[in-house]
């Protein structure tokens, strides 16, 4: 087992009455991991939410207060997203990160569609391609491509200069995920160039055993991939040490693990979904569970899934503890 990248990820969450509070909590979270040595910050995007709905726009404010740390978006549902014009925003947002973004993606029909109805929908929903094209059709556009032939140019105040999609950020196309949740989305993933996220939920597909699922989907991904480029792999756990929290909060903790237990006994639904467990309780607990999970030792990069309407100081006390007490045991070392 040998850790070489630690990041985290973060909802985002904000009070109903109050969003700058949340959202700027969030921005300072991200500060305080780069002082810690992390190698990679993260935001969920979530829609209809008390939570980020555009990471792209978080995510710039984030390369004004960090330096080195990667930012990171997980994941970008690409059914709500135009691939021309979020090309366009993500590239911005790598620009003025000097190439530290990182971005997750998925595929398929938008969750909340019915519901948002006309607010969302400019034609009908069963004439829009929602697979993996439309994720590839993202890439394409983050490629230096001349668009039209070599007469077509676009004439502006700006000047006369032949048309791509601007700006272009080197190397945006290769930081590409994709969250495989299924054994096909990880085969795509690997086959399409893309890097692999793996959180704590996935589809139960020849198994009803979490970790041996997850076992399943890496290998998958790596036996897909072609040519000698090797994608990376990040393994996300929600991981929530007690070693410095005080009686209360250690009892909060628990209350919390508790609550969630029932889920990842047995299948979930009609997709059979598995989901992980949660750890939490002293690092020595939490080593103990990690030194025998199957998958850690095939990844080199961890990232720890923080859980949703925590405090700031309490995401700052599970950071510290799993950068000072956990993560070094697992080889990791803080920049």
């Amino acid at each position: 087992m040998s850790i070489r990248h630690l990041a985290f990820l973060t909802p985002g969450n904000f009070a109903e009455t109050d969003p700058y509070a949340g959202l700027e909590a969030a921005l300072k979270l991200f500060e305080f991991g780069e002082k810690l040595g992390f190698n990679g910050a993260w935001v969920r995007q979530r829609h209809l939410e008390r939570g980020v709905s555009s990471a792209a726009t978080f995510l710039a404010a984030a390369t004004q207060r960090t330096r080195r740390i990667e930012l990171g978006a997980a994941v970008i549902q690409m059914g709500y997203e135009n691939p021309f014009r979020l090309a366009e925003d993500l590239a911005t947002v790598d620009i003025l990160a000097r190439g530290r973004l990182q971005v997750g993606l998925s595929a398929g029909v938008p969750l909340h569609g019915a519901l948002l109805g006309n607010r969302f929908y400019d034609t009908a929903p069963n004439t829009v391609d929602y697979t993996h094209k439309r994720v590839g059709r993202l890439k394409a556009n983050l490629a230096p491509t001349l668009l039209g032939d070599a007469q077509t140019f676009i004439e502006s105040a700006g000047g006369r200069v032949r048309p791509q999609v601007q700006p272009h950020a080197p190397g945006l196309a290769n930081r590409l995920w994709y969250g495989g949740g299924s054994l096909r989305s990880a085969e795509w993933a690997g086959r399409n160039g893309f890097n692999l996220l793996q959180g704590n939920v996935l589809s139960g597909e020849n198994t009803d055993d979490f970790l041996a699922a997850q076992l399943g989907l890496v290998e998958r991904f790596r036996a897909s991939e072609a040519g000698e480029h090797k994608g990376r792999v990040a393994l996300g756990r929600v991981i929530v040490p007690l070693d410095s929290a005080d009686a209360a909060t250690r009892k909060r903790y628990r209350a919390f693990a508790a609550g969630r237990v029932e889920r990842t006994l047995a299948p979930q639904g009609e997709r059979r979904t598995l989901f992980a467990s949660d750890l939490v309780g002293t690092s020595d607990e939490i080593l103990e569970h990690l030194r025998q999970d199957p998958v850690l030792p095939q990844v080199e990069e961890l990232r720890v899934e923080l859980p949703y309407n925590f405090s700031g100081e309490d995401y700052e006390q599970i950071l510290s503890d799993l950068s000072a007490r956990i993560a070094p045991e697992l080889g990791w070392r803080a920049l």
